[in-house]
């Protein structure tokens, strides 16, 4: 499609925030015949500045004329849906090129920090774009092979490496339509007692269509929800919110008129966030447990514990932009935040403009006395200056770390400093990333830092990255609400541990396939999250540690009892999620493998824990660092690779806004673009040109196939000799063990999903490929092909067409079908893919493997196929009829001994791989006792990537 131009944004998700999710919420593209202007009027192109303008009545100040976007946004509609905790979010743009030239339309949108971006999808006119999740590696050589090819490719980048933004542009003709839909996925973590579900709604125009809504089903039922003012006032009463005891809908639905800034006004007010705001009852219980599909998922936040003893620093900024509202809110606030320490509690107080100031360089003890002391110097603090909050923070820092060097803190107490501020440092240290740093290297770990940003312009994303850092949480207030309130909230929630310094590390001694979000220290208002794969004892011993190890010895935990009515209650609810508890299970999962990678002592360990995240990846569908968004059209002519932007990039345009305009020549892909991806590194595997597969394949080949089927096909003797092996699923079968040359292949086998007349089918799942001189291992599954060349791994899909190639290794893949591997151009080996009806009573997915016979391999090669390299001489006689008449029976002489064998038929699937070709053998019994060497159960190793032992 050359009206596709090309570029712009997108980022990885560094911290451990997809997962599946349905392929589209929305309803399709409307037709557009019934498209309509925003207000009545008559279009006319005027061409010096190409706009449009439309005639207006007049109005009493005299304006006649109001310029009209060119590009009309027919449609924006946001859809997210909650299932405990767990939300799917959907946002759908639509427009209109309604001008007679060409135009470039960005679709940007801001993704909550921590959400997995899982699909993406847009539609220009009649060519349809959709998306799939791959290896970074390999998603760049797709996006370089179509670039090759001279077809269209652009790529999707960032201008942040926060990882918070995906832009799309595009240019589109005169009178086309355009949609995009995205989706992403996020857990909801309870801080401060609630969890808070946050759009982004940034349309950047009037919408004809303007629909917003959330959807919340909490089996646990709801203690409260509402939505926050976040638009100053402009939308009251627009939300509209219907709760029931376990479900919730929030609509937001604003009109044209409601959406204009002002009642003349051609700019939307639609530009925030929608903010909801919710909490589960919890009653008596310290835990809830939510058992459904085979995963469960625990929360853990009991209610109401003794507070315990506390040393605080309240950090205060004063400088100008703190003058009026805001500085009388917070003074407000802190005296009644003040009035509830408690006599066992320490305090001071730092406040900073552009210099520094203490109350008390030390700590003291919250007596009557020191309280109204602190009360008068907050009252008399006079805003004014620039704001220096590096040398604010790091005075904070050095009071509670001396106090704890002197041994003057009680070893039961925790320790805070509270943030309380409204804008970036104007003075001192301005880079945010050197603040970053140097609190976390000042900061002991008995420390939790806690920031509340005041306002709507203060910086709130480098005030969570402060707190996530070092043990804390952040929260925004807006400064048209009741800020003492909500401050002395923050306060009560956040001064009130859950469980003392309790860490919990899963998986716990003889637990497994168990994760759980945890910090050093809990608070109250915060939960322990814990889900794994559904097993009654794992959960037992899960709920025994907890109880353990908490602070209250009487809590009281749900048990699987009370959970008999959910998987009744959830397949009611149409907006309910039924693999909520497997993706929370695979989010914390990877989050928690994101952490050991960067702790990972050793490169090799770190190298496995990668593979292991990657493989996640694929499997449930996330963007994570290890993976791309590859987006394509549906015969792959056109391409874009949404990948992680270089550090140099710099974009004009602003974030969150449907931009249009004439400033990329249609079908121009930019200077930048053609050379952002490097080269890969010589090591590394890179792209080639040429077909997937060879044309013609081999005549004569040996082929394992089905149940495993060996067809050795013998070139001197000219015959076919086949056998079966039959064991036992996951056993790993030596094909191809030649230590002198360094060449592998092992096969794992896989179980039919039940046996037929007493026997269970197995065939071959897995096949490993090992190339000891290159360093580099194969392995390919009825899932993917994962490729690993020393420290470096990728992996390929099945729904893949590519060519790779190291120095002297040609993997390449055809879509859904075949995997040849060829070394040196010399010896090769060909996998078939046999897919089944997923639905099958019997059969699975399995795969076949074919190799040509070679002199390239040692004297020293073995294994079920690789001993058939060096050509056995047999000798057939005494043929004679067989029990079936169809099946004629012979003596077979080979390696010294006698044996009785059948003629019968095979199939080679290498040029018809549904129905096959039948290929005639004779047939060795007993797992080909006396054709190989040995017993079959001699060819079993370990590991798939083991050389086979030989006597």
């Amino acid at each position: 499609m050359k009206q596709l131009s090309c570029f712009l944004a997108w980022l990885f998700l560094l911290e451990a925030s997809a997962f599946e999710i349905p392929t589209s919420g929305l309803s399709e593209f409307a037709a557009y015949g019934n498209l309509v202007e925003l207000a009545p009027g008559k279009f006319q192109f005027i061409p010096d500045n190409q706009r449009y303008q439309r005639s207006l009545p007049e109005d009493e100040s005299g304006k006649s004329m109001e310029d009209v976007d060119q590009v009309t946004l027919y449609s924006y509609k946001v859809q997210s849906t909650i299932t405990s905790r767990v939300a799917n979010t959907i946002i759908q743009s639509k427009l209109v090129n309604n001008s007679p030239q060409p135009q470039d339309v960005i679709f940007d949108v801001q993704i909550p920090k921590g959400a997995f971006i899982s699909n993406f999808s847009m539609t220009v006119d009649d060519t349809t774009f959709t998306s799939t999740i791959k290896d970074k590696r390999v998603a760049q050589a797709l996006y370089s092979q179509a670039r090759a090819k001279d077809k269209t490719a652009g790529l999707v980048r960032s201008r942040a490496l926060d990882m918070e933004n995906f832009q799309m542009e595009v240019n589109i003709r005169p009178g086309a339509k355009v949609q995009f839909e995205l989706h992403y996925e996020e857990v909801k973590w309870r801080k401060l007692g609630s969890y808070e579900h946050r759009l982004h709604l940034q349309p950047g125009r009037l919408a004809k269509h303007l629909e917003v809504d959330v959807w919340i089903v909490e089996p646990q039922g709801m203690r409260f929800l509402h939505v926050l003012d976040t638009f100053e006032g402009h939308f009251d009463g627009v939300p509209v919110i219907s709760k029931g005891p376990q479900k919730a809908h929030v609509s937001f639905r604003p009109t044209v008129a409601q959406q204009r800034k002002c009642s003349n006004c051609s700019e939307t007010a639609v530009d925030g966030e929608l903010v909801v705001v919710y909490d589960v009852n919890r009653e008596a219980k310290a835990g809830e447990l939510e058992v459904f599909n085979g995963y469960f998922v625990h929360f853990f936040a009991p209610e109401n514990l003794d507070p315990i003893p506390k040393n605080i620093l309240f950090v205060i900024d004063v400088s100008g932009s703190m003058w009026g509202i805001k500085m009388k809110q917070t003074v407000e606030a802190m005296k009644t935040i003040l009035d509830d320490l408690r006599s066992e509690d320490q305090f001071s107080v730092v406040d900073f403009n552009h210099n520094v100031r203490t109350w008390r360089n030390d700590l003291v003890s919250a007596t009557k006395t020191q309280i109204s002391d602190a009360k008068r110097y907050i009252e008399k603090i006079q805003p004014s200056g620039g704001t220096n909050i590096n040398e604010a923070l790091l005075r904070a820092i050095f009071i509670l770390n001396e106090a704890n060097n002197l041994g003057l803190l009680d070893p039961n107490s925790v320790s805070l400093i509270i943030l309380v501020s409204d804008g970036d440092p104007t003075v001192g240290e301005l880079k945010l990333s050197k603040i970053q740093k140097n609190v976390k290297q000042n900061m002991q770990d008995n420390i939790s830092l806690f920031s509340l940003g005041i306002g709507f312009d203060v910086d709130y994303d480098f005030l969570k990255r402060l707190s996530n850092d070092n043990h804390g949480i952040a929260q925004r207030i807006y400064g048209n609400q009741d800020t003492s309130s909500q401050l002395k909230k923050f306060y009560n929630q956040v001064s009130t541990p859950l469980l003392r310094n309790v860490q919990f590390s899963y998986p716990h001694p003889s637990v497994t396939d168990v994760t759980q979000n945890s910090f050093s220290n809990y608070f109250g208002g915060s939960e322990i999250v814990v889900a794994g794969k559904f097993d009654v004892d794992k959960l037992q011993q899960i709920q025994s540690f907890i109880t353990a190890t908490s602070a209250n010895t009487d809590l009281v935990l749900e048990t699987l009892a009370q959970m008999d009515d959910l998987e009744d209650f959830l397949s009611k609810d149409k907006h309910a999620d039924p693999n909520f508890t497997r993706k929370l299970w695979a989010y914390l999962t990877i989050n928690q493998l994101l952490a050991e990678r960067s702790l990972a002592p050793t490169a090799d360990t770190k190298r496995k824990i990668s593979k292991t995240i990657l493989q996640m990846s694929l499997e449930h569908h996330i963007v994570t660092p290890f993976t791309s968004m590859l987006i394509e059209s549906a015969d792959g002519d056109e391409r874009m690779l949404a990948d992680a932007a270089p550090q140099d990039v710099s974009l004009s345009c602003c974030s969150g806004a449907l931009y249009y305009g004439n400033k990329v020549a249609p079908g121009s892909i930019p200077s930048w673009a053609k050379s952002a991806l490097p080269s890969p590194p010589p090591t590394a595997l890179s792209l080639v040109a040429g077909p997937p597969m060879e044309a013609t394949p081999p005549s004569h080949v040996i082929r394992v196939e089905n149940d495993p089927h060996f067809i050795i096909y013998l070139p001197k003797s000219q015959r076919n000799v086949c056998f079966n092996i039959d064991s036992e699923p996951g056993k790993i079968l030596s094909l191809v063990s030649d230590p002198e040359s360094g060449i592998l292949v092992n096969g794992q086998l896989i179980g039919a999903k039940k046996p037929q007349d007493g026997k269970l089918s197995t065939y071959f799942g897995k096949l490993g490929f090992y190339f000891q001189s290159e360093d580099m291992k194969v392995e390919v599954s009825t899932e993917n092909i994962t490729l690993q060349h020393g420290s470096h791994a990728s992996v390929l899909s099945w729904s893949d067409t590519a060519r790779l190639l190291n120095s002297r290794v040609l993997v390449s893949v055809k879509k859904e079908k075949a995997v040849t591997l060829t070394l040196d151009k010399e010896i090769s080996f060909s996998v078939l893919l046999h897919r089944v009806w997923k639905k099958h009573p019997v059969n699975v997915d399995f795969l076949g493997i074919y190799v040509p016979t070679t002199n390239k391999l040692s004297p020293k090669a073995h294994g079920l196929i690789g001993q058939f390299m060096h050509e056995p001489k047999i000798y057939i006689s005494n043929e004679r009829p067989g029990k079936d008449p169809q099946k004629p029976e012979a003596i077979m002489e080979v390696k010294g001994q006698k044996l009785i064998v059948t003629r019968g038929l095979q199939k080679d699937y290498r040029t018809d791989i549904v129905f096959g070709t039948e290929v005639p053998c004779w047939f060795v019994h007993n797992s080909g006792k006396g054709f190989i060497d040995g017993y079959y159960k001699d060819y079993l190793v370990p590991q798939l990537y083991s050389f086979l032992k030989q006597p």
